[in-house]
């Protein structure tokens, strides 16, 4: 398979219209704007940034760490990163997010690239032996078509941004230049963020970033939701 075909099938599934779910989630800001912790372009560039950063640390290490552990036909470690990534998430809307999108892109996944490791997780999320969580789904997909780790660290943080993106285009005052000129500067950081997490374990994994926490235990129980998280 040549670079050109990987690089097409990264781009197929790190686009916002996978039909995995992601337009149904904000990840946290409707509530930040709702709160006003979010009220601007440069409001929403500090909280893109921390929710890439937060996602990083957090799935970006369960995805290399099931990735590498995919190229390895490790099943076992492939299930215990996937019940990483979902137990270090403090609430249960997150963990909705994670685990919807995570089916989905299994099953997609299944379909399209019919790899034996994608049938075993997709039985063992059945089954309940393991939640299914976004990122071990994108870890597998990507794995079982050649996609190297490092990019597909790449597409998962520019999938992170721009679900919070389109979803201000949906919530705010906000213009597509403004969110453009964000997602390329997101874009020009994340070699950068890749550096400095790679090397890390599973023991690693943070998610610390209490007011976006609190931000969706407020919108778990708010009146007025366009998106469910």
């Amino acid at each position: 398979m040549s670079d050109l075909t990987r690089l097409l099938q990264l781009l197929q599934f790190s686009d916002s219209a996978l039909p995995v779910g992601a337009f149904t989630f904000s990840n946290g800001l409707e509530s930040a704007i709702q709160k006003g912790a979010v009220h601007d372009a440069a409001s929403l560039r500090e909280f893109v940034f921390t929710a890439v950063r937060q996602a990083a640390t957090l799935d970006g290490i369960a995805l290399l760490t099931a990735h590498r552990a995919a190229q390895a036909a490790d099943v076992r470690s492939i299930v215990a990163t996937d019940h990483a990534a979902y137990q270090r998430r403090l609430n249960e809307e997150m963990r909705t997010m994670t685990v919807r999108m995570g089916k989905k892109l299994g099953e997609l996944g299944e379909h399209l690239v019919g790899t034996g490791l994608l049938a075993d997780w997709n039985a063992m999320i059945r089954s309940g032996a393991t939640p299914g969580t976004f990122p071990i789904g994108f870890a597998l997909v990507t794995s079982g078509f050649g996609i190297d780790a490092r990019q597909a660290f790449a597409a998962h943080q520019y999938g992170v941004a721009s679900m919070i993106l389109g979803a201000a285009l949906r919530l705010m005052r906000i213009t597509f230049l403004e969110t453009q000129a964000i997602l390329l500067e997101v874009n020009a950081a994340i070699e950068e963020i890749y550096e400095e997490i790679h090397t890390d374990t599973l023991d690693d994994m943070r998610s610390f970033a209490p007011v976006a926490d609190i931000l969706a235990a407020v919108h778990l129980k708010a009146h007025l939701r366009m998106f469910m998280n």
